[in-house]
This record gives structure tokens, sequence and C-alpha cells, in this order.
């Protein structure tokens, strides 16, 4: 299902603008999620601490759109499906927000990583659960950008694979643990990463959902709760 055109033409280039600034955020939050793993894969420290200081930019990016949805919403009288576009705009920047401070997680525990003694750690392929948070951060933002979520319900379920990545690398980090007490500091820093890329895809659930909030005005956060309100136009 699509969202119909807007009609007001001023409501309709603000609430652009806003969705515009969403997925700039977007676009260098999915930067910063592949280069921190890029600089733990390649223990670049220089590259790991540009993705540390470069969260400041995302959190600015977030209170930015914060600031310029208040200033619609309290400028204009909307119909539903543009007021919940902007708020689904809002908080899918806020996701985009935590994503960034995941980025963020990932680089300092790789810095920490590449300060262990001795500098060896655990082989764990991190390649898998990183493509697959990626992807489904990627994609959660190419179906708001179309504002279409047709096959929303399926990609929603992608995140359980990333959960179960999560969980493998999280029973085999134990493993060696047990096995080589040695491994004990590199494996906890691991799994903050992984933790991270595993929370990356849950950003992402949350933001196809909002896109479907936002294109069809269901929560779909509470499916069994009754009287789940559903904002219609």
């Amino acid at each position: 299902m699509e969202l119909k055109p807007h009609t007001l033409s001023i409501i309709d280039k603000e609430i652009n603008e806003v969705r515009t600034m969403v997925l700039t955020m977007g676009r260098n939050v999915e930067e910063q999620v592949l280069r921190a793993v890029e600089g733990v894969r390649t223990g670049n420290s220089v590259l790991l601490d540009e993705v540390r200081a470069k969260e400041k930019e995302i959190n600015a990016e977030d209170r930015l759109i914060f600031e310029r949805t208040v200033q619609i919403i309290a400028r204009n009288a909307f119909a539903a499906n543009d007021l919940r576009l902007v708020l689904a705009s809002q908080q899918i920047a806020t996701d985009l927000e935590r994503v960034g401070d995941e980025a963020k997680k990932i680089a300092k525990a790789g810095l920490r990583l590449l300060g262990k003694q001795p500098t060896f750690a655990p082989g764990i392929e991190l390649e898998l659960i990183t493509r697959s948070a990626a992807d489904l951060l990627h994609t959660a933002l190419d179906r708001y950008a179309r504002l279409d979520d047709t096959d929303a319900a399926e990609l929603l379920t992608r995140d359980q694979l990333t959960d179960r990545m999560f969980e493998s690398i999280l029973r085999e980090l134990i493993t060696y643990m047990m096995e080589d007490p040695r491994t004990i500091s590199q494996s906890i820093e691991l799994l903050f990463i992984a933790k991270a890329l595993e929370r990356v895809g849950d950003h992402a659930k949350n933001i196809l959902e909002y896109v479907i909030y936002a294109v069809e005005g269901r929560d779909v956060r509470f499916p069994n709760s009754p009287g789940t309100p559903t904002f219609t136009t």
C-alpha cells in the first residue's frame, strides 16, 4: 500500500523537507555502522576515532529534525495522513540517532580491543550479522523514502535472523572464554560489538513499523492489545 499524495502544496513541501532531512541522516548513519565495523575488521584506529567523533553530528541532525517537526505541527492544521507522516518521520529520526549511538559503541569497543594485550582475539565472524543488520536498515529507509509498506510484514521477520546470529555469536564466545581464559577480555569487547549490531536490526525494525503507521495508520507494535488506535483520514 502506498500513501496518497498530499493535496496542500505548502504542507507537502514542508513534509518533504523533513523527509529529506531524515533520509540524509539515514545515509550518514548507515555509513557510520559500516565504517565502524570496517575499523574493527582492519584494526584501523583512525577510522574508529572518526566514527566516534561523528556521533555528535548525528545527534545534532536528530535535534534539528525534532525542532523542524515541532514548527511544522504548530504552524499547520493537518489531515490525519499528513500528521502521521510528520510524527513517524520524527520517530524514525530518533531511531536513527540511536543507531548512531550503536555505531559509536562499536568504535569504542574496537579501540579497546586494539589496546588489549596480548593482541589476539577469538575468530568471531561479524560479516554476516553486519550484513543482516545493515541490509535491514537500508531496506527500511528505502521503504520510508517510497512510503511503501507492501512487504513490510515479511521484512519485519528479518530482525529475527539478526537476533539468531547474535545468539550464535554469544554461544561461540562463551565457548572461547570457557576453553581459554586469555580470550575473556577480547571476547567481551566482541560481544559488545555483536550486541550493537543486533540493536541496529531492532531499530531498523522500528523504522519499518513507523512506515506502516505512516501509510496505514496501524500501530503494529502492539498487535494483540485491545483498543489499539487506528488513525485514518
